[in-house]
């Protein structure tokens, strides 16, 4: 059963309650059923319509209004213990302690509403809210890194935290991929979902299915949708969508971009630097041979064109940076050991 259908019973069970309380008081005061019954299921739907317009605010606004309210009334207290109304008549002096009240409990509700935690500090010097590390903060992934299947090793090595959300619509986007009559896109979407139940499966990653979306938000596009809910949520947003990451980063939402730390991690080569590469194809002049690192920065060998095929000490001449991303050139070592390349064995049964 899903969230949303669970919530739905548990609000038609309330006020099948309601309206049954209703009609039980009635009868005990000897009246009619109707009226109990109406008023009962009445006051239901109204709690369900209140809880349905209370739907974007979470517990921690909830605990930081509560707490702005109360500070609020401290002050109205203060105010009013100084008996400047004393003089006043009754009904002065009831309506003049009703706007003071209203008035702090309003403006310290919304101060703390409007409040980071550590800001509390100032109103109460001695306590210190505890400060969740970045490393156990929830991640809001997007399709594109679910896609990717690089999240689940990263978050065993303990780099990222191990909490995951994936909103309900970006569940929903995998379906439809999946479901597409494109082959691309269709094994782009199973693969998608092969890596959530995976991730779901994983005892190392805690992966929350959440029904962030709104019905206004039909309409947006899913990069707004998750730059939304990763503001609702408090969330940093884990994505390789450049476009996304700019989105994001200027509506002032947290945002790690998996193509920046793989450029990050991207070993560093100079020139004079020895390392032994696998030559696998023929470069663009007739006596230069490729090889690759495992980041996939392509190394053109000079004078290397008959050992394709082999593994071979090599010296990097010079570095370049294109268009279509880093270049590297290398000669060959002087009476470097030469090897063939590893190739992978059939198995056997």
């Amino acid at each position: 059963m899903t969230p949303q259908l669970t919530v739905n019973l548990l609000r038609v069970l309330f006020v099948t309650f309601c309206a049954t309380v209703g009609t039980i008081i009635s009868s005990e005061a000897e009246g009619a059923l109707l009226p109990g019954l109406l008023i009962g299921l009445a006051f239901g739907l109204v709690l369900v319509l209140i809880d349905r317009l209370l739907k974007g605010l979470s517990l921690r606004a909830f605990s930081s209004a509560t707490l702005g309210l109360l500070l609020g009334l401290f002050f109205a207290n203060l105010l009013l213990a100084s008996e400047i109304l004393r003089y006043q008549s009754e009904t002065t002096q009831w309506a003049a302690r009703l706007v003071v009240y209203c008035t702090f409990g309003y403006l310290g509700t919304m101060l703390a509403v409007r409040s980071n935690r550590d800001e509390f500090s100032l109103i109460i010097p001695y306590v210190r809210f505890a400060r969740e590390t970045t490393q156990h903060e929830p991640l809001l992934i997007d399709t594109n890194v679910i896609i990717d299947g690089r999240v689940a090793d990263l978050c065993a090595s303990g780099f990222l935290s191990h909490s995951l959300i994936v909103p309900r619509f970006v569940l929903d986007e995998l379906q439809t991929l999946a479901d597409s009559r494109d082959g691309i896109r269709r094994e782009r979407g199973r693969r998608g979902l092969d890596i959530l139940n995976q991730l779901q499966r994983s005892r190392e990653i805690e992966l929350t299915i959440h029904d962030s979306g709104h019905e206004e938000d039909g309409d947006l596009q899913v990069d707004a949708r998750l730059v939304r809910a990763a503001k609702l949520l408090q969330a940093r947003l884990l994505t390789n969508d450049q476009a996304l990451c700019q989105v994001a980063r200027l509506q002032q939402v947290p945002v790690l971009n998996l193509s920046d730390l793989s450029r990050a991690l991207r070993p560093v080569v100079v020139a004079g630097d020895e390392m032994e590469l696998n030559l696998v194809k023929e470069g663009r002049d007739p006596h230069q041979a490729v090889g690759y690192l495992p980041d996939g920065t392509m190394i053109v060998v000079n004078q290397a064109r008959p050992h394709i095929g082999r593994v071979v000490t090599v010296v990097i001449s010079s570095a370049l940076q294109t268009a279509g991303g880093r270049l590297v050139f290398a000669e060959l070592k002087e009476n470097a050991r030469v090897r063939p390349a590893l190739q992978p064995q059939a198995e056997s049964f």
